[in-house]
Formats: structure tokens, C-alpha cells, sequence
């Protein structure tokens, strides 16, 4: 559906790699993002998705656990969905990651703020797996039925940041994927 309704085209999948573990991190602007990030690549690889804790609600979410998705508690350090997200990434899956922390725009009241977090460096770091950066657009105007697109960009160069603390290198880390992901997203929109 999201490629003939929603005309979706992805460019860059190459710097995504077919195997292994890897964080994928991509700017936040619908619920429906996760989708359009993978359908590109399935059934080849399944990706896992890190979602607030709230969408596990019945049934809802039974369909969010079916495609991939496992609970993050927002607005607090919840180290069980880090150790999760290594975990499968160390296991040989592609893990998604929203570093924003929350859709950019949605209804009158936001609890949270978007803003870039270090957990998707964080993932990355502590796992040894690729950072990918991914930049989405259309998502916000789905009703428009307007065109899907998806970049993906070259892994975020992390090997300079090994003598580092983990939190400094983190930090460096996401400041590259915030202007990675910025330049992809300048780039579809």
C-alpha cells in the first residue's frame, strides 16, 4: 500500500548493510514512520523499532510487537530498552531509533519535546554496529496523499571516538547524525 498509494521511493538503501547489526536512526514527524523506513528492505531483513511504552495498549499492541516494535519508557533513563536495543543489534538486527525522542509536530498538547538524544550513538557504541543515518519525508501529510521518500546515507564514522568517555563520544557521535540525517532530510523533502 505505502508504495502504490503513497508512491514510496527510497534512495541510498546500498549504504544500508544486508546483513549484520546496525543502528538506523531517522527524523520523527508521524507514527507511520517506522514503516516507510523498512518496507524497502523487507522481507530481506526485519527491522526492530524501539516505541514509546503508551502504543502497547490491546490490540494495538500486539500488531506494534508483530512488526518488529519493543517498549521504551519516555521521559526517564530506561537502561532495560537500551539493553534490549544492544542486545539485538549485537544479535545481527537492524534497530530503528527516532533520536528526536517524540514526532516533531502532532496535536495541540506535547508532553515532550523533540530534541536530539545520544541513545541511538549510545545503541551504536556499545553493540559495535554501523550507525546509518536516514532522512524521511511525507509522513506529515499523509492525508495529501502525498509521495513517501526515504534517503539513507553512508554509517556516521564513529572509529575516532574509541579513546573517548562513552558519554563525550556519544555526544560527538549524535552531533554527526543530527547534520547526517538533516542533510538526507534536505534532501527528500
Amino acid at each position: 500500500m505505502l508504495k502504490l498509494i503513497f508512491r514510496l521511493q527510497a534512495s541510498g538503501t546500498e549504504n544500508v548493510p544486508a546483513a549484520g547489526g546496525l543502528v538506523l536512526a531517522a527524523n520523527h514527524w508521524s507514527n507511520v514512520d517506522p514503516w516507510p523506513l523498512a518496507i524497502p528492505f523487507f522481507p530481506r531483513r526485519f527491522f526492530r523499532f524501539m516505541a514509546k511504552a503508551e502504543l502497547f495498549w490491546f490490540p494495538l499492541g500486539l500488531v506494534i510487537a508483530a512488526g518488529g516494535g519493543f517498549k521504551v519508557r519516555r521521559g526517564e533513563q530506561d537502561d532495560d530498552a537500551i539493553a534490549t536495543a544492544v542486545a539485538l543489534a549485537r544479535e545481527g538486527h537492524a534497530v530503528v531509533m527516532f533520536p528526536e525522542g517524540t514526532r516533531r509536530q502532532k496535536g495541540l498538547r506535547k508532553k515532550h519535546e523533540a530534541r536530539w538524544r545520544t541513545g541511538a550513538a549510545r545503541i551504536a557504541l556499545e553493540a559495535g554496529v554501523p550507525l546509518v543515518p536516514a532522512g524521511i519525508a511525507g509522513t506529515n501529510r499523509l492525508a495529501r496523499l502525498g509521495p513517501l521518500r526515504v534517503a539513507y546515507g553512508p554509517p556516521i564514522e564513529v572509529a575516532d571516538l574509541a579513546a573517548l568517555p562513552a558519554g563525550t563520544a556519544a555526544r560527538v557521535a549524535t552531533d554527526r547524525l543530527a547534520e547526517a540525517v538533516g542533510e538526507l532530510e534536505r534532501q527528500v523533502a
